[in-house]
C-alpha cells in the first residue's frame, strides 16, 4: 500500500496506542499526537487597565490556555495549511 505521508498522519512512533482528546471547536476525539495544539496567553485585565497597572509596577498574570483541534478543523481556522503534494509525500 501506497504511504501518502512519512509519519502516517501522526507523531506516534512505535509507542502503541496513544490517548484521545476532544477537538475544541466540533468535539471530535482525536488522538493526541494526531491533533492540532494551539496555545495562546488570556489576559483577565483589559489592556488600559493593565497599562495604567504595570506602570506602577504591578505583576499582571496571564494563564496559558491550550487548544486541540482536529485536522479539518485546524484547516479550516487557517491554523494549518495544506501543503503541496511533494512538500508532504515520503519521497
Amino acid at each position: 500500500m501506497t504511504k501518502k505521508r512519512k509519519s502516517r498522519g501522526r507523531a506516534k512512533g512505535g509507542k502503541g496506542r496513544s490517548d484521545s482528546v476532544q477537538c475544541s471547536n466540533c468535539g471530535t476525539l482525536v488522538p493526541k499526537d494526531k491533533a492540532k495544539k494551539f496555545t495562546s496567553r488570556v489576559s483577565l485585565v483589559e489592556p488600559s487597565l493593565a497599562k495604567e497597572l504595570r506602570a506602577a509596577g504591578a505583576y499582571i498574570a496571564a494563564p496559558k490556555t491550550v487548544k486541540y483541534y482536529c485536522v479539518s478543523c485546524a484547516v479550516h481556522y487557517g491554523l494549518v495549511k495544506v501543503r503541496a503534494r511533494d512538500e508532504r509525500h515520503l519521497y
